[in-house]
């Protein structure tokens, strides 16, 4: 999938020493917003773990991790994935994402999201596309309302996020909503 200014493809082997670098310098930035990290988060064999999830989830159809890749010079910009499918009756996914420091407020993220919708809803044929985040997280819940997600509710301690149960703001898209885009 190619946008503007990036492109998602799945994490490869070989990406380890640029994602262990981007997460290791954006983890006082992605603190707040995520679980709390193990020791061992930023090793080459957690990174080898995660990537044979990943691929399992692929092969499964149960879920679809991309890295965001610019596209003047590859470099590493963030994640995001389109986890916990649900066909049958459902036909939906959970969209979570992460996205480097220095990469931050560029409208890179906003991207991604229309090309991971896009993938979802033509290419999976799913129906809904539910996301959350922590009411302060202004940044995060901007992106979705940008990319025509609407605000459901509030789930009450709904993760663990840095150590705590965390209330969230659910938000979702269906394919019949229109998505603005730029």
């Amino acid at each position: 999938m190619v946008g503007k200014r990036l492109y998602l493809r799945p994490p490869r082997l070989r990406d380890y020493a640029a994602w262990a670098d981007l997460r290791g310098e954006s983890r006082d930035f992605l603190r707040p917003w995520e679980p709390s990290w193990p020791r061992d988060a930023l090793s080459r064999d957690s990174y080898r773990r995660r990537i044979r999830r990943a691929a399992q989830e692929w092969r499964d159809g149960t879920g679809y991790g991309f890295f965001l890749v610019r596209r003047t010079d590859d470099a590493l910009l963030g994640g995001i994935t389109l986890g916990s499918v649900r066909r049958g009756v459902s036909q939906s996914a959970t969209l979570g994402y992460w996205l480097g420091a220095p990469f931050a407020r560029q409208g890179l993220m906003t991207e991604a999201v229309h090309c991971v919708l896009d993938f979802a809803f033509d290419r999976l044929g799913l129906h809904r596309v539910e996301a959350a985040c922590v009411p302060e997280n202004r940044a995060s819940r901007g992106l979705l309302l940008k990319c025509g997600f609407r605000e459901e509710g509030l789930a009450r301690e709904y993760l663990r996020i840095d150590g705590k149960w965390a209330d969230h703001t659910l938000f979702a898209i269906v394919s019949t909503d229109s998505r603005p885009r730029g």
